[in-house]
């Protein structure tokens, strides 16, 4: 859209002078996440500092109807910070203020565009985390977080990001200011309007501060990274280390070619000199006590004795235990790198089910989608997967994407009859939209629609995610 004289003569007149820009280089920037399926076409990003000013922002919105973005770190892989025809995108950038650490309550106020790693860095010196972290760690944001209740690698300990959120404050479209439940742990009136927030990418509200929840720091960890020989041989694993006497941090997994792509792109040295037909890498928490490595030893021991693994290493010093998780984490950029052009899928099943439900996924495309390579990484203590596609250098772009849009419909057709969903963390935001029906109901899909009515009657706030 094409913004009005008067709106932006209104801007000019209420705000700082460096509050919007329109500058041809910057739009871009804004307009997009990590996708690369939509070109962003942003007509003006603004950049508030306080929640009053966000406010005072979307009440001029919603006078001119103004479709807004909200937008943080634009790490996200589904699209939901796009603004790709039109919006103004309202940036969180510059509400980067952290409040004081309570010791007390173990919480921490902190601004929806502080960076996740700085919450971290905050609260180390008291002993204390926020234990949502991800790779992108490092430039995600809070409320970005929040808005899409983001998972990450230590949901097997700790959960995902809505279980670590005690308050919001959130400014809905019309510009009203809402504090949702505050600071307290226990408020029993009605609905959780803070759980309505969370994870709804930005379509109900702007999250402008947030109370976190905080924990204690975990004692010292130990991170193992071992080859296996199939998704049964990962599971079996799996069970043995939830009998194992120490707490498991995360318990990961990737394909041959995702450890190649990792390691190649990091130019880091493979972990073992022979491929194997997939790995694992687990952190544990050493638990306090005399005999704590000699019970690891003897846990250690008994997985190779009985066969589950068949080879393995464990990180002798923080250098080493950084390296094994840069393999992991290194797996999205790497396959994201250069002109490199990857299609993304993130599905999650019962736990229970997750062996026969690779087992099939692998017949479903070696049986009919066989031009596709599946690069293969999840948490498998939460029964997510990170299925993802590389376009052949040699096939045009729209013919992949028409071939992934077949894969796409068997293999959601999969995790229906599996019961689990199209996006585990992800998110809807403009690239899952028609496959949310395979994991809401009619029913469930009207009753979204009469939230996004109740919360955003006139459709202005993230207009276009989620569904249209």
């Amino acid at each position: 859209m094409v913004l009005s004289q008067e709106f932006v003569s209104e801007i000019e007149r209420a705000f700082p002078s460096d509050f919007m820009s329109r500058d041809a280089e910057l739009l871009p920037v804004y307009g997009k996440d990590w996708t690369k399926h939509h070109a962003p076409n942003p007509s003006a990003v603004v950049f508030p500092r306080t929640t009053e000013e966000v406010s005072r922002f979307l009440k001029l919105c919603s006078r001119h109807r103004v479709p807004v973005v909200p937008s943080g770190g634009r790490t996200g892989l589904a699209g939901a910070a796009v603004a790709a025809k039109g919006e103004v995108v309202l940036s969180l950038d510059r509400m980067n203020k952290l409040g004081p650490v309570d010791p007390l309550a173990h919480t921490v106020r902190v601004q929806a565009g502080v960076v996740t790693e700085a919450v971290h860095q905050h609260c180390a010196p008291h002993g204390l985390v926020w234990p949502v972290d991800f790779a992108s760690k490092g430039s995600s944001q809070v409320g970005g977080n929040i808005a899409t209740n983001a998972g990450g690698v230590k949901v097997i300990h700790y959960g995902m990001t809505r279980q670590w959120v005690l308050g919001l404050e959130v400014v809905t479209m019309d510009g009203q200011i809402h504090e949702l439940n505050g600071a307290l742990e226990k408020n029993n009136t009605g609905a959780d309007l803070k759980h309505l927030v969370i994870g709804s990418e930005g379509t109900l509200g702007v999250i402008t501060e947030a109370t976190l929840k905080l924990t204690r720091l975990p004692g010292q960890l130990d991170v193992f990274f071992f080859a296996v020989d199939d998704m049964r041989a990962v599971l079996s694993l799996f069970l043995e280390a939830r009998r194992a006497p120490f707490p498991l941090m995360a318990f990961e997994t990737l394909s041959h070619n995702c450890l190649e792509a990792s390691t190649g792109h990091l130019k880091l040295k493979p972990p073992f000199a022979s491929a194997a037909g997939a790995y694992v890498l687990m952190e544990v928490q050493r638990p306090h006590s005399p005999d704590a490595q000699e019970a690891l030893d003897g846990w250690l021991a008994g997985v190779f004795e009985k066969g589950l693994v068949r080879d393995g290493v464990i990180a002798q010093s923080p250098r080493e235990a950084r390296e094994l998780w840069m393999i992991r984490e290194g797996i999205a950029e790497s396959l994201m790198s250069g002109t490199r052009f990857v299609h993304k899928n993130d599905v999650s099943v019962p736990v229970a089910s997750l062996e026969e439900f690779v087992a099939r996924m692998y017949e479903l495309f070696e049986s009919r989608h066989g031009e596709l390579e599946v690069y293969l990484y999840g948490h498998i203590g939460d029964g997510n997967l990170h299925l993802n596609t590389m376009k052949p250098e040699a096939m045009d772009r729209e013919e992949f994407l028409a071939k992934c849009a077949r894969a796409d419909r068997d293999l959601f057709a999969l995790v229906q009859r599996y019961r689990g969903s199209v996006s585990a963390e992800h998110g809807i935001g403009l690239l899952k939209k028609d496959a949310l029906p395979y994991s809401r109901t009619p029913g469930e899909m009207a009753l979204l629609r009469a939230i996004k009515a109740a919360f955003d009657p006139q459709g202005l706030l993230n207009p276009g995610k989620i569904f249209d």
